[in-house]
Order: C-alpha cells, then structure tokens, then sequence
C-alpha cells in the first residue's frame, strides 16, 4: 500500500524487484498499490494517435506522453487510479517461465473480484485484455513477462475525472468510435467509492486468484524510492 510515485521513480524500483524476486530464496511475491503521477503512458499495442490531446492540451494539462515497455495501450494516470503491480516469478505460483495466457487469466480473475467485490457489474471481452463495465474499461491491463517475471500490472479506474480520460482510446481499434475507453467505478455506479476499499479489495482478491494464502499488508514503498509521495489516505489491512 504505497502512495504517488513518478513513472521513472517507479521504473527504478520495478527494476530491483523484479531482480529480487528472480532471485532463489528472494523476495517474496510483491504486489505494489500506487497512484502514478498525472501522465499518459503507452504500452506496446498503443501509439500517439490513440491519444486525440493536442500537444497544447496535454501541455495545459501537464500531461506528459511516455511509451513505455509494458503490454495494452495508452492509459491516463489521474487522481482516483489504483496502479496495482505484481512482481512474481511464473514458476512460484505453478506456471512455466512464458506461460503468459494463463498468468492474465488469473490476473484479471483477481481484478474482476475486487470490481465486483464493490458491487459494481463487470464484462471480459476475449478480443482484449482488461475488466469492463457499462461506462467502458475499467481495469487496464498492462503486464510484461521478462525471464519469467511479471512486471507491472493494471491502472483500475475508481474516481478519476473521465474529461481527459475520454480524450484517450486505451483498446485501440474497438467500438464504434475506433476504440475504447475507460469509464470508472463511480461512474458505473453513480455513487462515490473509497479508494482504500478499492485497494483492500485488490489485495484480498489478487491474493486468492494466486493462492498466495494471507498477505503481509505494509504501509509504503517496498524499496527507498526518490521522487516519490506517502500514502495519505489510511488503509485497513487484508488478510
């Protein structure tokens, strides 16, 4: 449970974890709870078109554009996003070095039973990656395999402002508009939702997808990190 972090702060510390837990007898399993800080990142299936923010806007909006070497598409990160990312080595929770179909199935599994969890409804689509509801996409997934390790993860929307995030297709190519959007928790259900119930549910959920068992919840960053901001919400403990 962590609290703003900037994409290259963010990267530095991905980079030691994904190490750590490659590692025999290394770091344990890791799931990161963030917010990234106000950008638009793009993952491989994305491009600069995806985003229909003029250079001007983004400029206005203190958006900057970064592509980045993660899978899905562009993605918006505002205030109201959960960033959930897991560092794991396949082979600890049952699965072969590049068995990348079976690990996103499990994942978005654990991401669907928090949305729900929320009593929001929820929509898998084969054709693309991620959890939808009736307002569009509302968990983004973004994962890398690299020598067996799962890096990142996925942006949930909870209550973010959707003016700038419907300015973004993040599924390119879907839908009558040419792609799709994300919506967000609270849009779907019209009432205001608890990012630290979001975050429980995230936890408790992604935990059992994995059957990782009772998860050791910590406050903070598991690595020093620069450029980083506390968690200023309290958050009540999973597991």
């Amino acid at each position: 449970m962590a609290g703003r972090i900037g994409w290259e702060a963010y990267l530095r510390m991905a980079e030691q974890l994904a190490w750590e837990v490659s590692e025999p007898d290394g770091r344990p399993p890791t799931l990161v709870l963030c917010e990234l800080a106000a950008s638009i990142t793009v993952g491989r299936l994305g491009s600069r078109s995806d985003v229909e923010l003029h250079d001007e806007e983004l400029a206005a909006r203190s958006l900057a554009v970064r592509f980045v070497g993660r899978g899905g598409g562009a993605v918006v990160h505002l205030p109201g996003q959960v960033f959930a990312a897991l560092f794991v080595a396949l082979p600890d929770v049952g699965l072969a070095r590049h068995a990348v179909g079976p690990f996103v199935e499990r994942f978005e599994t654990g991401l669907e039973g928090a949305i729900r969890s929320l009593r929001c409804g929820t929509a898998r689509d084969s054709r693309a990656a991620g959890v939808f509801g009736r307002s569009g996409l509302l968990a983004a997934v973004g994962i890398a395999i690299r020598r067996g390790v799962s890096w990142h993860g996925a942006f949930l929307n909870v209550s973010p402002a959707l003016e700038t995030v419907r300015r973004v297709r993040t599924v390119p190519g879907r839908g009558a508009g040419g792609g799709a959007m994300m919506g967000s928790v609270e849009a779907d259900l019209g009432r205001r939702v608890r990012l630290p119930d979001a975050r429980a549910a995230l936890v408790e959920q992604i935990a059992d997808a994995f059957a990782f068992g009772a998860p050791h919840v910590h406050a903070g960053f598991p690595l020093p990190v620069r450029d980083a901001e506390p968690q200023q919400e309290s958050s009540r403990s999973v597991g």
